[in-house]
């Protein structure tokens, strides 16, 4: 007999090694960037030593289907190929990649994210929107001082272009608007140089987008409160290294606190729309295959800054690939000081959306703390998952019953669409995937290849952890049946020669018999036996639960 007796606890970090290397991919609209940076715990800081970009145009997708076009993602797959290559040779651990609006929007985006992890053992995480913000805000906040006080951030991507106002620790409003360089110009461009039609609207149609992100941000501003505006990535960078070679005919080493003005940026703007893509090249300070972009770009940062009324920006170097770097950092307990906040970041989502749908968070803890304990006692025997499939697991269990919110009839079936859509902040796409799938089956029917929501997980090891983990929640949507907390906990007894596994019921009180979640056990194991295939033997144990080992 293995007696599996463990605390509902997590189990601490281990001390972290000195400098260790990590590399971050982004997959954007317009270009895979990859950044290679050296960890230093101690401080904990990181400074990058190698950067790697290669322009694909992720975002010019089949204008008939929207999906991504085959030698594009011929392209994609070779360039991830060499970044691995340099990541492998400069001793990288790990390589963290993140995939942002052309994969998320085009139908073939997770089948192209299927062929990447199958051709090179790449994980590519996919991303919604807001949690691209938050990894954009985190990034921002490790290359520059805020000193408590609030800045807008402005990150003009291919795709997409994320408004953020924070602080030096909460980001007060998160957004993402489909309104990016390559998108605009692909979708509204058609003459070169652009004819003052084409520009008029292009202006309009920007600036209409944009509305109601920055309406948001200005509607959380207190009255006294003028942020500075701080502007990342690609468009920014090439506008300022353009006026900075213009203004005193160098580029400086750095470009991080560089600033220029609204008057600047219109005067740029004027002269870029009256220039043909071959003139624009020859501008002194314009990257390759960026000109015929620019203009777009531009276009973007003027209506955003004509309607947040901000007179200059200044340029963040860091953005999202290091604001992903800063993400892992603090998933493995390595920040300990200003960004601190920022680790608490999932489960405060969790909580916020518990607390939208009205659920009893003394109810759901109790699920929760059950489903840990005997996702803990038969980790390594009956399952191999780890810390990230046990906080998976603590998420489905706190929102399991969110249904209830809409409807209690079919309510599991409800609790997947909410917490699919709940725009979980800290999790990736798969994640959420995964954790509105094991809410989804923590009661009715196991999953099955039918299930529309259950084709959704693409890979064989995320059916796996659905599988298995949703059978364990149920086991602990059972033992506590009457959501009285009649359980005061649960010991598991493994005979691996028998295949059984023994689950010993430590009541509240004394006195109760706890008949109803011993039936719920008995109605629910089916489902946990035949996913791990053993007989599961519950019963009521009377002796003082002190006195467990």
């Amino acid at each position: 007999m293995l007696n599996l007796v463990s605390s509902w606890e997590s189990s601490p970090t281990q001390p972290s090694k000195q400098h260790r290397i990590i590399a971050a991919i982004d997959l954007g609209t317009n270009s895979l960037h990859m950044v290679v940076v050296k960890i230093d715990p101690t401080l904990p800081a990181f400074s990058i030593i190698a950067k790697e970009k290669e322009t694909v145009r992720l975002g010019d997708r089949n204008l008939t289907t929207g999906e991504l076009k085959p030698e594009i993602i011929e392209k994609a797959i070779a360039a991830l190929g060499r970044f691995q290559e340099v990541a492998k040779t400069i001793n990288a651990e790990t390589i963290i990649a993140v995939a942002t609006s052309a994969v998320r929007e085009a139908p073939n985006g997770k089948d192209f994210l299927h062929t990447i992890e199958t051709e090179l053992g790449l994980s590519v995480n996919l991303i919604s929107g807001q949690e691209e913000a938050r990894r954009i805000y985190l990034g921002v906040l490790s290359g520059m001082e805020f000193n408590n006080q609030p800045h807008t951030i402005i990150d003009i991507g291919g795709g997409s272009t994320e408004l953020i106002l924070g602080d030096s620790q909460q980001a007060r409003i998160l957004t993402s608007t489909k309104v990016g360089a390559v998108r605009l110009t692909s979708e509204l461009i058609t003459t070169d140089p652009i004819s003052t039609t084409e520009f008029q609207y292009l202006q309009a149609y920007a600036r209409g987008m944009l509305e109601r992100s920055v309406e948001e941000i200005l509607a959380n501003l207190e009255s006294e409160e003028s942020p500075r505006l701080v502007g990342t990535a690609g468009t920014i960078e090439t506008l300022a290294m353009i006026h900075a070679r213009e203004e005193s005919g160098v580029i400086p080493s750095t470009l991080n606190g560089y600033q220029f003005s609204f008057k600047d940026l219109q005067e740029l703007v004027n002269r870029l729309r009256k220039l043909s893509n071959s003139e624009r090249a020859e501008i002194p300070g314009m990257p390759e295959k960026r000109p015929e972009v620019i203009l777009a770009g531009a276009v973007i940062l003027q209506e955003a800054m004509t309607l947040l009324g901000s007179e200059s920006v200044t340029v963040c170097e860091r953005s999202l690939r290091e604001g992903v770097i800063v993400d892992w950092m603090l998933s493995h307990g390595l920040i300990e000081d200003k960004l601190r906040y920022q680790s608490s970041i999932r489960e405060r989502n969790i909580l916020k959306l518990a607390d939208k749908y009205q659920i009893n968070l003394e109810y759901s803890d109790r699920v929760a703390k059950f489903a840990e304990s005997l996702f803990d006692q038969t980790q390594g025997t009956l399952h191999h998952w780890g810390t990230d499939e046990r906080q998976m697991l603590w998420a489905a269990a706190i929102l399991h019953n969110c249904g209830h919110y809409i409807s209690h009839s079919s309510h599991h079936k409800h609790s997947y669409y909410l917490i699919r859509n709940g725009e979980l902040l800290g999790y990736t796409e798969t994640e959420i995937e995964i954790i509105a799938n094991l809410a989804r089956y923590h009661r009715k029917s196991p999953p099955k290849k039918k299930h529309e929501n259950y084709q959704s997980l693409l890979t064989k090891q995320q059916r796996q952890i659905v599988s298995q983990l949703s059978a364990i929640l149920r086991l602990a949507v059972a033992l506590d049946r009457r959501q009285i907390g009649a359980v005061a906990q649960v010991q598991c007894e493994y005979y691996p020669q028998l295949k059984q596994v023994n689950l010993l019921i430590f009541p509240s009180q004394s006195d109760d018999d706890c008949a109803l979640e011993l039936w719920s056990l008995d109605y629910k194991k089916g489902v946990f036996e035949e996913e791990f295939g053993v007989r599961l033997v519950a019963s009521l144990e009377k002796s003082n639960i002190n006195n467990l080992s």
